[in-house]
């Protein structure tokens, strides 16, 4: 009978345990999301404070064990320990698993992980994976058919997801070996180096095996160009690789996204080049002691790793001041939606830009390509820059306080946090726990998305049956 009864009991707490999950992942599938991603941030916590992670065998200190795996699921690069020499093989193997996982995105993670226990991709792993192609989905309310992925074709999402991932970081480190041979690595050594290098180059993270960074290669341009080319693909986003895949280059055919994504990225591509190159042709610590050439291919690959990329040839703490705020706004931009980049998003920055020439024109509603854009994106759109201004100026006057570091340098790396970008005046590797902390916090909401962090805040969505007065307040 006692044994009877035991067996009720723990019968009864699993019951309720997956009775709980499940109220969890149906009420919001963003909490649901930052659930999980704060759960892979404490595996990898643990497994990088073990003394086997550490390359002299002893325990890394738990802020720098926390800040690592932070920026390693968060695919950030940013770290406060050299990452060539502090982790041994068994470090950076957690740290490159840690990275693709962080870079699929969690909520399509959630979706594979329910998709493989149940064995068919059910409604409520359709909304979770819709969610991260378009975070407005995580909302309560109507949905505007006309966004990123419908419903439908979340299957299909999801497959490209996972074979593109694939697909692309093998094609990298096809490219990549050879290179790395011909440099004069070891042939052993190239073998684990060059997929480390493909998976840092696609998830958008900069992370590097090697000591002295990418020095080694600042005159080997085939090898930063197939980087470059890693850190584009990477930030187009899932949902445009989709778009590409489906309708190749009939460009008509592309989705609105598709289409802003796309020439945004390109165009702060270029402009973020010519910037550079303004700013630092005369500068003798970075682009003045270069030839014509070598200058316009570094601003260009500068110009793509503040995109997120995170890898740098030249010292950033070398560049002028100018170029350090330049910079800081490539980087608050980011990549593309449901991308391994972070930042407020290039289709974010897209819609704004539309909402205020059609305010400028006139306008009774937002176009592009003969579509109209919906105020509720506009809306979105506006309180993701916000949020994320928000947290930024928090984040910076915080740390200025603790640490009294140059305010330039601070907002630069603050907004590589932010940005999930990795790129650093040499500040980050210098903070006091206090302050890796505030930077830590940064970049957890940097990736998680200011839309995915409102949605899980506002679980549920109310409906007001009654209109307010108009009353118009003066704006400007």
């Amino acid at each position: 009978m006692a044994a009877t009864r035991a067996t009720r009991s723990f019968g009864d707490l699993v019951r309720r345990t997956l009775r709980i999950g499940r109220t969890i992942t149906t009420s919001s599938p963003s909490r649901f999301a930052i659930i999980v991603f704060s759960a892979l941030i404490v595996i990898t916590t643990v497994l990088l404070s073990l003394p086997i992670a550490s390359a002299d065998r002893t325990t890394t200190p738990f802020s720098d064990a926390l800040f690592t795996a932070v920026s390693t699921i968060c695919v950030t690069g940013l770290a406060t320990v050299d990452m060539a020499t502090h982790w041994s093989g068994f470090g950076r193997a957690v740290i490159f698993i840690g990275v693709n996982i962080g870079g699929l995105g969690v909520l399509t993670l959630a979706s594979v992980m329910g998709l493989v226990i149940s064995k068919r991709l059910g409604l409520r792993a359709k909304l979770i994976a819709a969610g991260d192609t378009n975070p407005m989905r995580a909302h309560g309310g109507p949905v505007n058919e006309s966004q990123t992925v419908r419903l439908g074709e979340v299957g299909a999402l999801l497959r490209t997801v996972a074979i593109s991932a694939l697909a692309i970081e093998a094609g990298l480190m096809v490219l990549l070996y050879p290179a790395l041979l011909l440099a004069g690595v070891d042939p052993l050594t190239a073998l684990w180096e060059a997929p480390f290098y493909s998976a840092m180059a696609f998830t958008n993270t900069g992370f590097v095996p090697n000591t002295g960074g990418l020095a080694p290669f600042a005159q080997n341009y085939y090898v930063l160009s197939v980087l470059m080319l890693g850190v584009f693909l990477g930030s187009l986003g899932f949902p445009v690789i989709y778009a590409l895949a489906r309708q190749r280059w009939h460009v008509r055919r592309w989705s609105l996204h598709a289409k802003l994504t796309v020439i945004t990225t390109v165009l702060l591509f270029v402009a973020g080049a010519a910037v550079f190159l303004l700013l630092e042709y005369d500068n003798p610590r970075t682009f003045g002691s270069m030839d014509a050439g070598d200058t316009t291919f570094q601003a260009f690959f500068l110009s793509a790793m503040t995109r997120s990329g995170g890898f740098n040839v030249i010292d950033i703490g070398d560049l002028n001041g100018s170029s350090l705020l330049a910079g800081a706004m490539l980087m608050f931009v980011g990549g593309g939606s449901a991308s391994t980049a972070g930042g407020i998003k290039v289709t974010t920055l897209a819609v704004l830009a539309l909402a205020v020439i059609s305010e400028a024109k006139g306008r009774p509603s937002v176009q592009a390509f003969g579509r109209r854009i919906p105020s509720d994106v506009q809306r979105v759109a506006l309180s993701v820059v916000a949020w994320g201004s928000t947290i930024v100026a928090v984040s910076t006057i915080a740390i200025c306080q603790i640490t009294k570091f140059p305010v330039v340098d601070v907002l630069f790396d603050v907004v590589s946090a932010f940005g999930t970008v990795g790129l650093s005046t040499g500040i980050t590797e210098r903070l006091p726990d206090a302050a890796s902390y505030i930077m830590a916090a940064t970049i957890f909401m940097g990736r998680v998305g200011t839309v995915t962090l409102a949605a899980a805040v506002a679980a549920t969505s109310r409906s007001q049956l009654y209109s307010l007065p108009v009353e118009r307040p003066i704006v400007g």
